[in-house]
């Protein structure tokens, strides 16, 4: 195996300290970027920043140990395979930065310090630049919302409100029905296309006088089959 921190894999039977802290300061290095362009292109709690800060590093020192070892590879891999099993399920954009933080640890664990500086800073950029770009946006988004009435067991919902819709919205579409309060409710759950924006207010004055004054609430719309 090469012996060079920048262009080859190390052996960790070869692997001098001085090597070790260049590798692990370069792999924290890295991950301080990553954590910081990810904060600044949108929301992130700071505990979710100190872990992409460190992954890189912990992944580096990994990557570094089982080298040339099969049984500690294949440790390491029960291991990643039991912490994923008891983490919660996390949107694409987090899911794009924990690898991002886990190719950048890895390069530098293989002691292509070069590469991984290229790679992360490269991908950084991308990332801004399609975060600050309307790449991917939905078309009129700021008129999609979700819509949640309640209504009383006693009225058929099916039309009831079709005329109010068809005056402050483009298209609508019943997904989901529930029943409340032991039965004596349903809440209808619509994915709705508003005609024009700021109605929302009269939209809902409406819909109150059919539903009984009833509950109602209007949210942005979640795109949630375009997460992973």
């Amino acid at each position: 195996m090469t012996t060079s921190i920048f262009s080859g894999t190390l052996s960790s039977g070869t692997l001098t300290a001085g090597q070790f802290l260049l590798l692990f300061a370069a792999a924290i290095a890295l991950g301080l970027i990553i954590a910081l362009v990810y904060s600044r292109c949108g929301d992130c709690t700071k505990s979710f920043a100190v872990t992409l800060a460190l992954l890189p590093g912990i992944v580096c020192v990994v990557i570094l140990m089982v080298s040339g070892s099969i049984g500690a590879g294949v440790a390491v891999a029960g291991t990643f395979s039991l912490v994923r099993f008891r983490s919660a399920p996390g949107t694409a954009r987090e899911i794009l930065a924990v690898f991002l933080a886990m190719a950048a640890g890895l390069a530098c664990g293989m002691g292509c310090v070069a590469v991984a500086a290229v790679f992360t800073v490269l991908a950084c950029l991308l990332y801004a630049l399609l975060s600050r770009s309307h790449f991917g946006e939905e078309k009129n988004g700021d008129r999609h919302r979700t819509m949640h009435i309640t209504v009383p067991e006693s009225l058929e919902y099916a039309g009831a409100f079709d005329d109010i819709f068809d005056t402050y919205t483009e298209s609508r579409r019943l997904v989901h029905v529930k029943t409340t309060s032991l039965g004596s409710l349903n809440r209808l759950t619509y994915d709705i296309m508003l005609r024009r924006a700021g109605e929302e207010k009269a939209f809902i004055d409406a819909l109150r006088c059919r539903n009984g004054n009833l509950e109602i609430s209007l949210m942005q719309h979640a795109a949630e089959g375009c997460e992973l």
